[in-house]
């Protein structure tokens, strides 16, 4: 009896300690899929780590205004899976990028996809998001 109530007690602390990593990880709590975007900027910065990589591009908007965007993309080792290395995105570098805009309408989103000033498109998302 004892054995199966430890049994019991350890199952259910394991489903809870999930929970808030699900949560973290949940494209749907801060990116809305209804809200595609697609801009051309100048990356000004680049971070491969983890738990996510950010890509940050400078966009000139219609008024002649710039804008900084921050793209959240995947973990490091699915970057570099997808062929991305430390250099591969540089500072200055004009790219187009496209992804789900955040819930909150801040120049925030969900990176899915980058365009290479070669032309070379590069997969950004991850399987838990859209695209």
């Amino acid at each position: 009896m004892r054995l199966a109530l430890a049994m019991l007690v350890t199952v259910v602390g394991l489903c809870l300690a999930e929970m808030p990593a699900m949560a973290h990880h949940s494209f749907a709590a801060e990116y809305d899929r209804d809200k595609p975007v697609k801009v051309t900027g100048t990356i000004t910065k680049f971070d491969l780590t983890n738990p996510h990589s950010w890509i940050y591009v400078e966009v000139k908007g219609a008024d002649g205004k710039t804008a900084t965007w921050g793209f959240e993309t995947a973990s490091l080792i699915a970057m570099f899976r997808r062929g991305f290395k430390k250099d591969t995105l540089k500072a200055g570098m004009l790219v187009i990028i496209e992804g789900f805009q955040a819930k909150d309408g801040t120049h925030t989103a969900n990176g899915q996809k980058l365009t290479l000033p070669d032309g070379k498109l590069m997969i950004l998302g991850s399987e838990e998001s859209p695209g």
